[in-house]
């Protein structure tokens, strides 16, 4: 009980000190967290959002620093978007995406080029869980990014635009996307990107390929986690996240973004049992904010890269700001990774 009693005590203590610190630094200061975040970060954040609210953020901010509290990728896209005069920090630089991970710039890259050769106008459409570098490819290949809230908007673009899209690296997200638009399986073929080899004519004449990456807190779900749930009496509405395998999402009542099961929970009916197949911390948040209904996860469980964002990381950043590591992105890749992200935002402005 005295070791609890301590434990809250310093958290209080570490709550009020960046709350001071917030009033201290004013306009000059602004802090965005994902939905993922646990609710001691999040209760301090300016802007709290999926990926692409937030991105859709940055080019309004006039504050000199921007304290983003997310995954790497998410702050580097901040970089790419913000003003030069502005400072871009994240609490914990070793906060990495394991998903944009299984697609090394060097290696997409290998496979544009092997694609392109085959005579194809290939339109790289990289998911925002994506290093800088793989963003700059897709801008320089006249592609773009999208993320799970506008994938259907942003995958249609593409395919008007060359021979074929590589769609990367979450398949289970191109491959959702693409059963929401009708594209015919015969049009789809996922990449054997370790073995070239196993390309054949068939698959390289295919107008959707993807990339063969997943999510590691999603791909955890699986057809028997949601029928299992399924059984229950009365039964049970199934949201989950399109990162998850397409045999869980036909299942499931609702296949949305973050933002999408975040909508789908405020209209579910007062009363409802509700299971998520999304990350813990923001199905945890639900359940808390609506507690008329009965929300539970599905089981996916925490995002690892997520949790290193802590409540003493972000108070350590606010202290210091000028002499924390600002967020960098190389400047030769800067210019074509910004042009994918400002096509992207062209595009969804286009659809208001």
């Amino acid at each position: 009980m005295c070791f609890n009693s301590k434990d809250s005590s310093m958290s209080d203590d570490i709550s009020q000190r960046i709350t001071a610190l917030r009033r201290e630094l004013g306009s000059s200061l602004a802090i965005l967290g994902h939905h993922y975040q646990s609710d001691d970060v999040i209760q301090h954040v300016d802007f709290q959002g999926d990926s692409l609210e937030l991105a859709r953020r940055i080019p309004g901010l006039d504050a000199r620093y921007i304290v983003f509290c997310g995954v790497s990728f998410m702050a580097e896209t901040a970089a790419l978007l913000a003003k030069p005069e502005q400072t871009v920090l994240i609490p914990d630089s070793k906060a990495h995406c394991c998903m944009a991970g299984t697609a090394p710039d060097r290696r997409v890259a290998a496979v544009l080029k092997r694609i392109t050769a085959a005579g194809r106008k290939v339109i790289p459409l990289a998911y925002v869980n994506s290093s800088v570098g793989v963003k700059a490819l897709c801008g320089r290949y006249g592609g773009s990014v999208c993320t799970s809230a506008n994938a259907a908007i942003m995958l249609k673009w593409a395919m008007e635009q060359g021979d074929c899209v590589l769609f990367l690296p979450d398949k289970n997200l191109g491959m959702n996307t693409a059963d929401l638009l009708g594209i015919p399986n015969q049009d789809q073929a996922v990449l054997n990107v370790r073995e070239e080899s196993a390309w054949n004519e068939d698959i390289l004449a295919r107008r959707l390929l993807f990339w063969p990456g997943v999510c590691a807190i999603h791909f955890r779900l699986k057809p028997e986690d949601v029928l299992l749930v399924l059984e229950d009496k009365p039964r049970p509405l199934v949201f989950v996240h399109p990162e998850c395998d397409p045999a869980v999402v036909a299942l499931a009542d609702v296949s949305g973004s973050t933002s999408g099961i975040i909508r789908a929970v405020r209209e579910a009916p007062s009363g409802a049992t509700i299971y998520i197949g999304t990350e813990d911390n923001l199905v945890l948040r639900l359940a808390r904010l609506h507690q008329d209904k009965h929300i539970y996860p599905l089981g996916a469980g925490y995002c690892s890269a997520m949790l290193k964002i802590t409540e003493q990381k972000l108070l350590d950043t606010l202290e210091n700001p000028d002499r924390h590591e600002s967020v960098r992105v190389d400047p030769e890749v800067a210019p074509d990774a910004r042009k994918a992200l400002e096509t992207m935002l062209a595009v969804m402005e286009g659809t208001k």
